[in-house]
């Protein structure tokens, strides 16, 4: 089975491609392609309120030629979401339907609660110990997911307006991160001991540079060593010495902040990273969905999912 995800997001967007397999009744995600474009809405949004036309277009021209690659690759389903900067931008509602005129990509504009249920769709703290209490940190160009997690169970989900191009542009207020800091530890001040789970570019990034093995924890430590070692490099020496794509090595300092400080509000000593995100969420649900309506063969059942 083949499902396709776009992420429209504050920094970036993306399309992915991927294939589910079933074993036993149970589903196997085989990621097939990444197509990632940074357009980096959030520098418009975040001081204008509005999407330029520039900006429009740029997003109209990527969204046509994922299109395209959809129809290439015949997936069963796909769904496309936005994010922090077009829930922002006062003219969403003009976009979205341009976009849907000229790309024929129907565009949801999810909120930040919903963005935070559609990556707990991941289900990865399945794998990990129940008796562990989980801090989920999400951190995207305009905002910063958290979820706390309990026996298994998600009991507390916040969205806060800090993220990293707000970040670049100045433009988060002490208030909020007051705000961010109050919540993390009020959910976790009765918790003896909190572990991290990361998703996001930036700590995909850290994790790499870590050369950590895969599904390894790093530390808090070993996080805090790398920013300092990345923030010694300048912009240019990120991207010619230590390999950077251009948009990541501006990105990942505020990125590196945000996880140092719900980390160490949490009193987390050691962070999970699956490297997965809102698109691997999205294809998780559209996934999901396909398989309740094919076992259930129950015509109630929705799936507000665009077939091809």
């Amino acid at each position: 089975m083949k499902f396709a995800a776009i992420d429209i997001g504050s920094n970036a967007v993306r399309l992915l491609l991927t294939r589910v397999f079933e074993e036993n009744g149970q589903p196997f995600f085989k990621k097939e392609s990444l197509v990632r474009i940074p357009l980096r809405l959030g520098s418009d949004t975040f001081k204008l309120r509005y999407l330029s036309r520039e900006k429009t277009k740029m997003l109209i021209h990527a969204l046509t030629g994922f299109r395209y690659l959809i129809k290439a690759y015949q997936p069963i389903a796909y769904m496309a979401c936005a994010t922090s900067a077009m829930r922002e931008a006062q003219n969403r509602a003009e976009i979205v339907d341009e976009i849907l005129n000229q790309s024929e990509i129907n565009l949801h504009i999810i909120d930040g609660q919903k963005e935070a249920e559609i990556i707990y769709a991941n289900h990865f703290e399945e794998k990990l110990d129940k008796r562990t209490s989980y801090l989920y940190i999400d951190v995207g160009g305009g905002s910063t997911e958290l979820t706390l997690f309990h026996k298994g169970e998600s009991i507390a989900s916040q969205s806060f307006n800090i993220g990293t191009i707000r970040l670049l542009e100045n433009l988060v207020v002490e208030k909020t991160w007051k705000e961010m800091r109050n919540w993390i530890k009020e959910m976790t001040r009765e918790r003896d001991e909190v572990c991290g789970i990361g998703s996001g570019g930036n700590i995909n990034k850290i994790y790499r540079l870590a050369h950590q093995k895969n599904g390894k924890p790093i530390t808090y430590k070993k996080i805090r060593e790398i920013y300092k070692q990345v923030n010694a490099y300048s912009y240019l020496e990120r991207i010619q010495i230590m390999g950077m794509k251009p948009d990541r090595a501006e990105v990942i300092i505020p990125g590196s902040q945000i996880y140092l400080s719900a980390m160490k509000w949490a009193k987390i000593k050691k962070i999970y990273v699956p490297q997965i995100g809102l698109a691997d969420g999205i294809i998780h649900i559209l996934y999901e969905r396909h398989k309740n309506m094919k076992d259930s063969l129950n015509p109630a059942v929705q799936n507000p999912v665009l077939s091809l």
